[in-house]
């Protein structure tokens, strides 16, 4: 469910920025744009708020500048101080994406560079659960890294093998990364209308709206 890489993120916590900054030649065009990638989930984004992988809190400042309730959800130990920091009193919990506390409905799930982390089995199993604790009308706004097709993917590690990135070769490979088609049809087997809208060489915006 994701948890396999709280260390990893507890040992990123303290160079995180710097990386989404682009200080990490092997991570540039992953975090191109990040500001903008930020703002364009941040303003789909509406009413009572769940945010999944908090990080450092990027994110869930624009969240709140929006007028948005917000509740963020980050599994690394060192990642909430980090966000704790920044944003003060706000609540941010020890969970993951499927385990969150929901007092009442939700109307926007959010997420950035995150989803990858769910093999495609589990990324449907939470379209379902969100499926079910979504208002009317909610919505579902992820950006993250995924691929048109798997020869998509490929030629993509491919290219940084070549570029000498290994350990970003190395993430593409082991990681959970998957396709639009794949995520279109679990989301529209789940009652959701989505589209996709490409924000970098990596990143693409995810938008479902339950109907």
């Amino acid at each position: 469910m994701g948890r396999e890489f709280d260390q990893l993120f507890d040992e990123w916590a303290a160079n995180y920025d710097e990386t989404v900054s682009g200080s990490d030649d092997q991570y540039t065009d992953v975090f191109l744009h990040y500001e903008q990638i930020l703002e364009t989930v941040a303003s789909h984004a509406e009413g009572s708020v769940i945010e999944f992988g908090v990080g450092t809190g990027n994110l869930t400042a624009r969240l709140l500048e929006k007028g948005n309730q917000v509740l963020g959800i980050e599994p690394s130990t060192e990642m909430r101080k980090k966000a704790k920091k920044k944003l003060g009193s706000l609540s941010i919990v020890d969970g993951d994406f499927f385990h969150f506390p929901v007092e009442n409905g939700v109307d926007t799930f959010v997420s950035t560079y995150a989803f990858h982390h769910l093999t495609d089995e589990e990324k449907e199993k939470a379209f379902a659960l969100y499926s079910n604790l979504l208002t009317p009308g909610g919505k579902i706004v992820f950006a993250d890294t995924m691929f048109l097709t798997k020869e998509d993917q490929q030629a993509v590690i491919d290219n940084a093998e070549r570029n000498n990135f290994d350990r970003l070769a190395e993430d593409l490979r082991t990681e959970y990364y998957t396709t639009i088609p794949y995520l279109k049809s679990i989301l529209e087997k789940h009652q959701f209308h989505v589209t996709f809208e490409q924000l970098n060489t990596f990143v693409w915006l995810m938008h479902a709206t339950k109907q």
